[in-house]
């Protein structure tokens, strides 16, 4: 069922969903493509632009060892594209037939695999009639698809001001639909395992609601914050952080940022520094002042610390070292920390069901103080 956008006169179709959950349903589409022979039917992710789409899909078939062929079809100017072209064989009695050889990006092996159409809907009507076809047969008149390939599209919405080709109930049926939206903790979680700088991971979980899906999105975020990399101190260099900012973001999200910076918000221990410095007061002492300097930030500088340390506990693989539990028990046990967000860690934290963590909490000093909570 078609859905509007409350924000945006969108329509989508399909679940509004993180990007978590989408690659949760590609991950079972895959299972049951190698459970099973028959055909998968193919899936179609809707979003707005920039959200990350064609990069999941990547990511998904990549983490599964998969094969991924990549198209847009918005390029094919015209249906050979898409079949193939013609071409004089002979045919099994020595008559000249006519057979198409089928375009270079056709996969030719057997799966696991992801065939991507991305932006399908910015295609021309015509290629859209053809690739319909494709979905129904998982072929054309010239080719077909090796066994276990899955058919994935990524859309934009449709009923807005995006140059987009509306799909007709027709092509609509022959897909599972699903609409990923932006979630800043997911993201975070990704931009914490694909090194995406600190202080950028710090910025969007302190100002998610800037992320307004014009022209600043996690694409452009990501665009600015890797043009910071090398410039170690952002206050000292604000003419070129402005500049950087204005040419990848909307006007109040680059102010935003230089805000940001002047609050010393940059400067924010990252999950390293908390886990790594030796002695640990060194960390308390600079919270303090960060918290002293930026009073109305005071929750929002919290809560964006104990989001960056759990999304880099979660992703880490090797067990955390005594010193590094040592360094997490002080941090839990920090007077200025408010006990709902000690809390909140614990349950995520627990959720891992990891022995090196579960044993901070059978530390007595923190039990009592998560009980006093619950």
């Amino acid at each position: 069922m078609a859905k509007e956008n409350a924000s945006f006169p969108y329509i989508t179709y399909g679940a509004r969903v993180s990007a978590e959950s989408v690659a949760s349903l590609l991950e079972h589409a895959l299972d049951r493509l190698m459970q099973s022979d028959e055909r998968p039917t193919p899936i179609c992710i809707w979003g707005l632009h920039g959200i990350g789409k064609t990069e999941l899909v990547r990511d998904v078939a990549r983490a599964r060892g998969c094969d991924f062929v990549y198209i847009a079809p918005a390029q094919f100017e015209e249906m050979g594209d898409l079949v193939g072209m013609p071409q004089i064989a002979a045919g099994e009695d020595g008559s000249a037939q006519t057979r198409f050889a089928p375009p270079e990006w056709v996969p030719r092996r057997p799966g696991p695999g992801i065939l991507l159409l991305d932006d399908v809907n910015r295609a021309d009507d015509r290629i859209l009639r053809g690739i319909m076809q494709l979905f129904q047969n998982y072929g054309l008149v010239s080719w077909t698809l090796p066994p276990g390939w899955l058919i994935v599209c990524t859309a934009n919405p449709d009923g807005g001001d995006y140059s987009v080709t509306t799909l007709d109930e027709a092509m609509l049926t022959r897909m599972l639909h699903i609409t990923m939206t932006f979630d800043p903790h997911v993201w975070a979680r990704w931009a914490e395992r694909n090194d995406i700088d600190p202080r950028g991971i710090h910025f969007v979980l302190a100002y998610p609601e800037l992320i307004n899906g014009r022209r600043t999105t996690p694409r452009s975020l990501v665009q600015f914050f890797n043009s910071l990399r090398g410039i170690e101190d952002l206050r000292e260099n604000m003419p070129l952080v402005s500049l950087l900012a204005e040419a990848a973001l909307d006007t109040e999200t680059a102010q935003a940022f230089l805000s940001f910076v002047q609050l010393n918000m940059d400067k924010l221990p990252t999950p390293d520094d908390i886990l790594l410095t030796t002695p640990f007061e060194a960390v308390a002492r600079r919270l303090e002042r960060l918290i002293d300097e930026g009073q109305t930030k005071r929750l929002d500088i919290l809560s964006v610390l104990v989001t960056r340390l759990t999304n880099y506990l979660l992703a880490r693989r090797q067990p955390l070292t005594d010193d590094e539990l040592e360094n997490l028990r002080a941090f839990l046990l920090l007077p200025l920390l408010p006990n709902d967000l000690r809390l909140a860690m614990a349950q995520e934290l627990a959720s891992a069901k990891r022995p090196d963590l579960s044993r901070i909490y059978a530390d007595p000093q923190i039990g009592q103080l998560l009980l006093r909570k619950m």
